[in-house]
């Protein structure tokens, strides 16, 4: 073995942590590291002493010494190189290098260790890749996430929009003397399937209250009318309800609910037919250049708050040659949609559902090639004397677009302190815990296509590798749009033509993570 143990010491030879690679026992270790500090002056060297047996190369901290155990035919060279990365590996779990502070870290100390060294020799790793392996990060389930999430929130706006439905519908009971009507049809399972298992729904959008007309006066004496109960039982017999016929209810308290009320999208200007319109942009660019991958999904969503319009027909104009997927809701008439591009119900006697989201059409667009990208990003390290001088710029390819809130996230390496900035277009933010160095560009368009960013900060070319990017627009990448007449049919034999002009249409922001990292070839 070459690498025997690793651990960090006070100057007086105290081990506050030490990770072994070979059988050794507590005392040995402990009677080590004890002799070290008496081992210092007797050599000439400020790097490492030796004994009979083993090596000590080590590195001051402060207060504290970065020490490695190793075998006398080992290579010096490679030590110091080791003991380098276990020296920076420190200040990343550790604010402040006191005795206090590494006893606090230390399993995060340990594991990080283990990463540098297996089985008592150096893994070929860099300081990225130690922090990515520990952290133990997977996209697959931040997106699971993501999506559950939303069913929640989705299910929970249902649960809540059925209660309001079931007292509204027991108080007029309650006053014409008659029993509550049972409630089902067609919207709670037909069409909001699509909706709440897609990942374009990002936010909910809360249902106009019902008008409730005032009660008239009631005659003294008993009444066989149906009793509500307290609001509480009422929601609880409903939840109840609801298990017993299959579905899967997360109960949540009075503060989460309370959670789930804050993130509600703010409100809109919401008319009697009101179109939603959202697409999100996700891209993975190679560091050398050329597009790994590249997914766009759109989703357009429906909402009928007036019976009267219920039978609604909407004109799409697709004017994309970028070789989309369309797919409609299965009650879509796809014949229709077909031949004339108009989305309509099969049946056409029947209406969409009232005040609640319908998808009704969503489109998915896959690709790699590298003309499609509608920002692309450029990052040029160099090494120099004192570390790297950094050059990134960005060039806006879809100059159709109109980006907003572009922020450019670049890695910086750790304990160096903050970067230098040189040559600026627009803004930047350091953040020093996350080791993340923000390029913030309020807009991006026609006028203001390109832009650079310089600065230097000591590392290596990998520690700024990859590269998150986020933008907001408020046109779509594909174009594709509701068409400028609207036909409602009243009823069978009949119809009428309405205008974009008396339909509220809401555009939600483009939504983009594309991770642009590339290099100079």
């Amino acid at each position: 073995m070459v690498l025997l143990a690793a651990a960090v010491c006070t100057k007086a030879g105290k081990a506050i942590v030490s990770r072994q690679f070979v059988e050794m026992t507590r005392t040995r270790i402990e009677g080590l590291l004890a002799a070290f500090p008496k081992l210092m002056n007797t050599g000439k060297q400020h790097t490492f002493v030796e004994t009979d047996s083993v090596r000590y190369v080590y590195q001051p901290l402060e207060k504290l010494y970065m020490v490695l155990i190793t075998t006398k035919n080992s290579n010096i060279l490679e030590d110091l190189e080791t003991l380098r990365l276990f020296s920076r590996v420190i200040p990343e779990y550790c604010r402040v290098l006191e005795e206090s502070e590494i006893s606090e870290h230390c399993f995060d100390l340990i594991f990080a260790f283990d990463e540098i060294v297996a089985l008592g020799y150096r893994e070929n790793v860099n300081l990225a890749q130690i922090r990515t392996f520990t952290e133990m990060d997977s996209h697959e389930e931040k997106v699971f996430r993501a999506v559950r999430e939303t069913q929640e929130r989705e299910a929970k706006a249902e649960m809540r929009r059925k209660a309001k439905e079931l007292q509204q519908a027991r108080r007029d009971a309650e006053r014409s003397g008659k029993k509550a009507p049972a409630f089902g049809g067609f919207g709670s399972a037909g069409m909001t399937g699509i909706s709440s298992g897609s990942i374009m729904t990002d936010s909910i959008v809360e249902p106009e209250k019902p008008k409730i007309s005032p009660a008239p006066v009631r005659p003294s004496g008993p009444s066989k009318a149906l009793k509500l109960g307290a609001k509480g039982k009422e929601v609880d017999n409903f939840v109840d309800k609801l298990k017993s016929e299959g579905e899967t209810i997360m109960s949540t308290s009075g503060k989460k609910a309370s959670e789930v009320s804050k993130v509600l999208s703010p409100p809109v200007n919401m008319e009697s037919v009101h179109l939603r319109v959202e697409e999100k942009i996700s891209l993975t660019c190679g560091r050398d250049g050329g597009l790994q991958n590249m997914e766009v999904l759109g989703m357009v969503t429906l909402r009928v708050m007036d019976d009267k319009n219920g039978r609604i027909r909407l004109i799409i104009n697709n004017n994309d040659n970028k070789g989309l997927q369309l797919q409609t809701h299965p009650n879509v008439d796809k014949k229709l949609f077909t031949a004339e591009s108009v989305i309509g119900l099969k049946n056409p006697e029947k209406s969409f559902p009232l005040n609640n989201d319908v998808g009704v059409l969503k489109w998915r667009l896959q690709t790699t090639d590298e003309s499609l990208i509608p920002l692309t990003i450029n990052c040029w390290p160099s090494e120099s004397g004192s570390g790297c001088d950094v050059n990134i710029e960005y060039e806006l390819q879809e100059e159709s677009l109109e980006l907003n809130d572009v922020v450019i996230s670049i890695p910086v390496p750790s304990g160096v302190g903050a970067p230098v900035i040189g040559d600026l277009d627009g803004e930047y933010k350091h953040d020093s815990r996350r080791n993340i160095l923000e390029w913030c560009l309020p807009v991006i368009d026609a006028n203001n296509k390109t832009g650079s960013l310089e600065f230097s900060v000591a590392g290596q070319p990998n520690d700024f590798f990859p590269i998150n990017v986020s933008f907001v627009s408020k046109r779509n990448y594909c174009d594709i749009q509701v068409g400028g007449n609207l036909r409602v049919s009243p009823s069978a034999g009949s119809t009428r033509d309405y205008t974009l002009m008396s339909v509220a249409q809401q555009r939600p922001p483009v939504a983009a993570r594309p991770n642009h990292s590339s290099s100079p070839v």
